[in-house]
């Protein structure tokens, strides 16, 4: 997962995963079946693993803009961490990948769209509970927040601090909709 992440899909090599797991060819395919397969399995541990805390948070029993700004800020800190790769493996993985590779690019793009997702649905529970007006566009916000946090995991990528990521964050929850 790791090697995944920190090098992403196309730019990790057979070499590079035998080498790392230290197993032979023969080993790899009897256990993984290919690098595409492999990758998905890497996903879906990146997705409980490294990146429970974004659901947590959303389904925490807490009012609606303390759980996006805990969420911006949790982000500005896991994308800055010392013992992983910067940024988030499925915000900066496959969005510019080979045509052979369409499936991956479909596949983290449908992960991003279901992140997306669960912060709407965060949102609608807010505007039911009276945390956001009536007229929000629970859509376009859950959108825009996706693009912050997105656009934070790359900022980690290019070598943002983590006081630079936490600013944006702060600035990104101005954006809030007055109630």
């Amino acid at each position: 997962m790791r090697l995944f992440w920190d090098r992403g899909y196309e730019g990790t090599s057979f070499d590079d995963l035998i080498a790392t797991m230290g197993i032979s060819a023969s080993s790899f395919y009897n256990a993984f079946g290919s690098k595409e397969a492999l990758y998905h399995e890497a996903i879906e541990t990146y997705m409980s693993v490294a990146g429970g805390w974004f659901l947590d948070i959303l389904n925490e029993n807490i009012d609606t803009i303390t759980a996006f700004r805990k969420l911006t800020t949790t982000a500005a800190m896991e994308f800055t961490r010392d013992d992983q790769p910067s940024g988030c493996m499925i915000s900066v993985a496959a969005t510019q990948c080979s045509p052979g590779q369409s499936r991956l690019r479909d596949l983290l793009a449908s992960q991003r769209t279901q992140a997306e997702g669960a912060m709407a649905e965060r949102l609608r529970v807010g505007m039911s509970a009276g945390d956001l007006p009536e007229n929000t566009d629970i859509d376009a916000l859950a959108a825009f927040y996706g693009s912050l946090l997105r656009g934070m995991a790359v900022q980690a990528r290019d070598g943002a601090s983590r006081d630079r990521l936490l600013e944006i964050a702060r600035i990104g929850m101005r954006a809030w909709p007055a109630i």
